[in-house]
């Protein structure tokens, strides 16, 4: 019986050398083939032969489904599936899986990292002591910034799905009240629900958003509304780049009409003009990308196949 081709086009996102490719590699009547990183000019010819084609990154557009004559399955290697054309796929009988819910725990504990960095200056002293500024200050209490304690200040969730919700018992873990934009008709005991971006932003000490990016969201933090909030407010972006608009949140935080901004994820990744202000934070979208996650991804990925496989498939977005 011939083989079913598997070919990963960019293995290097998901598994840097630190986890196993087993689960793939012995999937029964399979054959895997994997590339850490595959260049556009190379996605059709390392994919030529495959029957299913995993990608975190690489695009799988009309015109390279169009020269992939075996391919019925694409897996991608994320929650997000904008790299795949779904309705050429839709088009063509070509099934598209995606990853969901695998990252909610590692994406809401970097919300509390950038958030407890921010609020205990953490990088800020850390660095003041190697430097001998503790040693050379004439106090044993060495002041440089002031700290924030958590309890009792407002944490502003905007969308309560998997990570949102994560985020709001984590909150209310340090005493803080939670109000949550979301359009769900019910939340979880002592989380207040609005239906009203702009009650999120005006009330909120510390702004997080978990929401899709859609139409209505791009922007959802601009001029306008940045004006609407708490000088001593905290903006933490995990979602996507373009909730928020770079520019404007920099005039913000160059004007002091912020007090922080904490960015994993940005208009453009990587960035090729890096956004520039005071008390601005920013990692390179890793906040999904905990070496447990990243197991879990594995594993679901190689699940979905099996499913594929057996003709009942799941985690279907086309």
């Amino acid at each position: 019986m011939m083989k079913t081709n598997i070919v990963e086009l960019d293995s290097y996102a998901a598994n840097p050398g630190d986890l196993s490719w087993e689960e793939l590699e012995t999937l029964e009547g399979c054959s895997f083939t994997r590339y850490d990183r595959t260049s556009a000019h190379l996605t059709v010819e390392r994919a030529r032969e495959a029957d299913i084609v995993l990608t975190n990154k690489v695009v799988i557009d009309a015109e390279v489904m169009a020269q992939l004559p075996r391919l019925k399955y694409v897996g991608v290697l994320a929650t997000g599936y904008n790299v795949v054309d779904i309705d050429a796929a839709r088009a063509r009988g070509i099934t598209v899986t995606n990853i969901p819910a695998y990252s909610t725990m590692s994406v809401a504990q970097m919300v509390f990292a950038h958030l407890l960095n921010v609020t205990q200056q953490v990088a800020l002293y850390d660095g003041a002591v190697k430097q001998g500024e503790w040693e050379r200050s004439k106090d044993f209490c060495f002041y440089k910034a002031p700290l924030t304690e958590l309890a009792g200040k407002t944490m502003g969730v905007v969308g309560l799905g998997h990570i949102g919700s994560a985020v709001a018992q984590i909150a209310r873990a340090f005493g803080m009240r939670v109000l949550a934009y979301t359009s769900k008709t019910q939340t979880e005991e002592g989380i207040e629900a609005t239906h009203d971006y702009d009650e999120v932003f005006r009330q909120a000490d510390v702004l997080t958003l978990h929401c899709p990016l859609t139409p209505e969201t791009r922007h959802l933090v601009n001029g306008t509304r940045l004006k609407m909030m708490k000088p001593s407010a905290i903006l933490i972006n995990t979602g996507r780049g373009p909730l928020v608009d770079e520019e404007a949140l920099c005039e913000a935080l160059k004007e002091g009409r912020l007090s922080a901004a904490c960015l994993d994820v940005l208009t453009q990744e990587p960035p090729q003009r890096l956004p520039q202000a005071p008390n601005l934070y920013i990692t390179p979208h890793l906040a999904w990308a905990t070496k447990e996650a990243r197991e879990r991804l594995l594993h679901i990925a190689t699940e979905n196949i099996r499913a594929f496989l057996e003709g009942k498939p799941r985690n279907v977005v086309s």
